[in-house]
């Protein structure tokens, strides 16, 4: 069974209605509770099948419903941070380490999704003189590390070509992954929201869930669910818009600009998704409604006519939350209380190291390997 389908303040990846997955309306005792049906909660339901544990994972709303299923479909290695920032910040060999994995992420989802993943690479572009340098400063870093990368001057402009990165469908990703993770003995369950984690107890409006580890795996709102993270997380919303199919428009890569503020990329069928411009109206974003604002909406339609050069009347608009880190570039995937650990806040880009988060935060809970969540957080708890 499948609901509806609205095109209001849906993503451009919302083509069929929404699986069906039951609310939650009983209690029941599974090894593990993941709380997000996203890209990195389901990742992390597929590593603790792996590992032989028992899982039931539940979502606010549908599968992919929240920032996984409607951000800009982009596949970045790396961390958000620029990589010779993320140098500067966390050390050479860190950064470098964090690069590899997701590279490696990125081949596996291209591997494991063929019809969803598409291996383009992707363009950042810069808008200035100054950020022309930092382009410079970033190729000079990667090529200190063996990593990726190439001068780049097109049709968009100059900067840097990284080779390794794609372009998916991140709403049809998340619903396969459901699927699989269905089909493979977890249990599933949407419009069900996490009330209370009392101990390992999940409290849900009709049911409970007893637990012996709970893994917290969204990224906006991620400070309302755990509430130590308050002071550290703190949400935005992003907004984008997508045009009807333009034959005008030949756009290869996805495409980031203005210090990635702003992105775009054109579909295998034509259309243009862009978003970005938060910055120009950080006040008002900052935990803000899910749904599009006039003056955003005004900013990314003027990029859309004036840098993209297109014309295709606009279909959709829509809008998102993610979580931003305030003292770290890195993400969280930390043990938040006992048996009780929280990932998220991926700084705008979480597809692919959230899928990471994901599998840390399994192998962590489950199997005491810390090994990765102490590379990509290092606060993983006691």
């Amino acid at each position: 069974m499948t609901r509806s389908l609205s095109s209001e303040n849906q993503p451009v990846w919302h083509d069929a209605p929404d699986p069906l997955y039951p609310p939650l309306a009983e209690t029941i005792a599974v090894d593990v509770c993941v709380i997000g049906l996203g890209g990195s909660g389901l990742t992390c339901i597929h590593e603790l099948l792996e590992l032989g544990v028992s899982v039931a994972g539940i979502d606010a709303a549908a599968v992919g419903g929240g920032a996984a299923g409607r951000n800009g479909g982009f596949l970045l290695a790396g961390l958000a941070a620029f990589y010779h920032e993320a140098v500067a910040a966390i050390g050479r060999e860190r950064a470098a380490a964090i690069y590899r994995l997701t590279i490696a992420e990125i081949e596996r989802m291209a591997a494991a999704m063929p019809g969803i993943v598409r291996l383009t690479g992707s363009l950042r572009i810069a808008a200035s003189p100054e950020e022309a340098a930092d382009c410079n400063a970033q190729l000079q870093a990667m090529r200190a590390d063996d990593l990726p990368v190439e001068p780049y001057y097109g049709p968009e402009g100059e900067g840097l070509l990284l080779p390794t990165d794609g372009a998916f469908q991140p709403l049809h990703r998340c619903r396969l992954l459901a699927e699989q993770a269905r089909q493979g003995g977890a249990l599933l369950f949407t419009h069900t929201p996490a009330l209370a984690i009392e101990g390992t107890t999940v409290q849900c409006p009709q049911g409970r869930i007893i637990a012996r580890h709970v893994i917290i795996a969204v990224d906006g709102g991620l400070e309302r669910l755990a509430p130590e993270l308050r002071g550290i997380v703190r949400s935005a919303r992003l907004q984008m818009l997508a045009t009807a199919p333009d034959p005008a428009c030949s756009i290869s890569r996805p495409v980031y600009t203005r210090w990635g503020y702003d992105y775009w990329q054109q579909l295998p069928d034509g259309r243009i998704a862009l978003g970005g411009c938060r910055d120009r109206f950080a006040a008002e974003e900052w935990d803000a409604p899910l749904q599009p604002s006039a003056p955003v909406q005004a900013a990314l339609e003027q990029i859309l006519r004036e840098r993209i050069g297109s014309r295709a009347p606009v279909e959709r608009r829509w809008a998102a939350q993610v979580a931003y880190r305030r003292d770290s570039i890195l993400p969280i995937a930390r043990q938040i209380r006992p048996n009780v650990w929280a990932i998220g806040a991926y700084n705008g880009t979480g597809n692919v190291i959230g899928a990471l988060c994901g599998r840390a935060a399994a192998r962590a809970a489950v199997a005491s390997d810390l090994e990765l969540i102490r590379l990509l957080d290092g606060a993983e708890g006691g």
